[in-house]
């Protein structure tokens, strides 16, 4: 990616070039300058693709692991030594939300740039680099629009238009697949891009300039957001995109999943990863624990992910000693209670002494245990680091100290989940279990799992088994299992629990407020973000708008699909 990235500021100073002479033949005259077979699009798209999955340590810091990482029950804070309580992101914060908005909202530029440069009569015309940059442009707004519901979409990067109008949900996803329809069209039967200095290969970052795959992944994305909004209210376009999608070629086991291989050498500030905020960000204060629901479906059900995903505790005999503060005096003993239910649900090793002012709990080391989500400051000692289980040194290993889980694009594992829920629902002709086992398989895949080990827990593992049950039952199983196979990849992960409603121990939200943080959701499963402060100001017409149809500005406020 670096090489690309030099090569990226290259073709910026010749874009330039072109745009102020409107000659490009002009330049290609000049012997010291670039000639034909130097320049291409291709060199415009590397941005746009990591800067989607692998932005910068800003973003990468206060989007996914302050919101999504923790919304989707990956990650946790508020143990003993971390600076901020796991209540953080469940109340509103301005710096952390715009943050999140003034990454997405630009995010934009580049793809819009490349879809410029090759569309006809662009610079670089290119109908197939186009289909690629629509396919780019659909995952992006997938994920735009599912953090933060109506947002600027018909009118983004319109010539002329400087605040564009923010459409409703449905209609995004409407647009999204249309543009997936005309993309997978284009590309046909067409393998590459274009030869030599016209084929994508490495510089694309997601599919090697593999087309074909690059089609299955728009067929995917396309079954994805069909089935989310299966049942929105007014729905009247998904199920005729479902049924298409199912009669087209999917992400499978012989395509394998769409993953991007993170840069190991790029600095942090333009492409970060877990471990650059994990190993320099400060200390034990930035460090981050795994939540209790994924430990918990993990352990509890054998899952051969589990040491993949996490790390056992470090365990350790630590005292803790009742405050002199204005609260109750039972809060301490209800709170020791609370983390001896947890040591007792996990089925864990550990001795508890109590004594007039203060209670000594001793772990066994070598244990998974998962730190209950959304803890309140005052459970911080409670919560102690040596406790729960951190995420493993392949999730959060430090740049150019070996390789890194790459981020998560689109997955084969999650093509055969949908397929599993649409035969669930009476939709396509595939059999459900095999769908399931498929989707297992491929997500255990990615992890380095091996097809036995796979195979010997959908065979002992009653959430992986829906050959009985009612709908629901099934529709659960499956809900777990796409929601376990989005680790690392947090937007997708609460999108799944907010469509699904599962885990339902995330999407119920919390009632005890000695031991939760309510936020300002009253202690309810957040929903989406709220838009970027500047927005109130700069558009602040379409603002207003938008607010008015989709519902106050708040964390609150349902996204058109979601059913939870």
């Amino acid at each position: 990616m670096k090489t690309n990235i030099v090569k990226l500021c290259l073709l910026v100073f010749v874009g330039t070039l072109i745009s102020c002479t409107g000659d490009f033949d002009e330049i290609n005259q000049n012997p010291n300058g670039f000639t034909a077979e130097d320049v291409s699009a291709k060199f415009f798209i590397t941005e746009p693709q990591f800067n989607l999955y692998g932005p910068n340590r800003f973003p990468y810091w206060r989007a996914q692991l302050i919101h999504t990482d923790r919304y989707a029950g990956h990650f946790t804070f508020g143990h003993s030594g971390s600076w901020w309580n796991d209540g953080l992101g469940y109340s509103y914060n301005s710096g952390y939300t715009n943050a999140s908005w003034g990454w997405l909202s630009g995010a934009f530029g580049s793809i819009d740039n490349f879809l410029k440069l090759t569309q006809p009569d662009g610079e670089f015309d290119n109908e197939y680099m186009y289909a690629v940059g629509i396919i780019t442009k659909s995952l992006y707004y997938q994920m735009f629009t599912d953090t933060f519901g109506m947002i600027p979409y018909s009118e983004a990067g319109v010539e002329g238009i400087v605040t564009p109008k923010y459409d409703a949900q449905k209609d995004i996803y409407k647009g999204i697949i249309a543009d997936l329809d005309a993309a997978m069209a284009t590309i046909g039967d067409a393998e590459r891009t274009g030869t030599g200095i016209n084929d994508l290969a490495e510089n694309d970052l997601y599919c090697g300039g593999d087309l074909q795959k690059w089609k299955k992944l728009a067929n995917t994305l396309k079954l994805r957001i069909g089935m989310r909004a299966l049942g929105a209210p007014g729905d009247d376009f998904a199920a005729n995109a479902i049924s298409q999608a199912l009669g087209a070629d999917l992400l499978d086991d012989a395509s394998g999943s769409v993953l991007m291989k993170k840069d190991e050498k790029i600095s942090q500030w333009g492409s970060a990863a877990y471990g650059d905020v994990w190993h320099n960000f400060g200390g034990l204060g930035s460090k981050w624990t795994v939540g209790k629901t994924l430990i918990d479906h993990l352990r509890n059900y054998n899952d051969p992910r589990l040491a993949v995903f996490a790390k056992p505790v470090e365990g350790g005999e630590v005292t803790i000693t009742k405050p002199d503060s204005g609260e109750p005096a039972d809060n301490f003993w209800v709170r020791a209670d609370f983390l001896s239910s947890v040591f007792d649900a996990a089925g864990a090793t550990y001795t508890r002494t109590d004594a007039a002012d203060k209670v000594t709990f001793n772990v066994a080391a070598g244990q998974y245990i998962g730190q209950p989500t959304r803890l309140r400051g005052e459970m911080s000692s409670f919560a102690n680091f040596k406790f729960f289980s951190t995420p493993s040194d392949l999730v959060i290993r430090a740049k150019n100290a070996g390789s890194m889980y790459p981020e998560i694009v689109l997955t084969s594992a999650e093509a055969y989940f949908l397929q599993a829920e649409a035969a669930v629902r009476g939709m396509g002709t595939g059999d459900a279990q095999e769908m399931l086992a498929k989707g297992i398989k491929e997500a255990m895949k990615v992890w380095g799992i091996s097809g036995g080990d796979a195979d010997a827990y959908i065979a002992q593992s009653a959430i992986a088994d829906i050959s009985s049950g009612t709908m629901e039952q099934k529709l659960e199983k499956i809900a777990i299992q796409r929601w376990l196979n989005t680790y690392t990849d947090g937007f997708e992960g609460w999108a799944v629990v907010r469509d699904t409603g599962y885990p339902s121990e995330l999407a119920t939200g919390v009632n005890n407020q000695t031991i939760f943080a309510d936020g300002d959701l009253a202690g309810k499963y957040p929903q989406r973000l709220r838009y970027g402060t500047g927005e109130q100001t700069s558009n602040e017409a379409n603002y207003n708008a938008a607010v008015a149809a989709q519902g106050e500005d708040v964390q609150a406020t349902k996204l058109w699909y979601a059913k939870q």
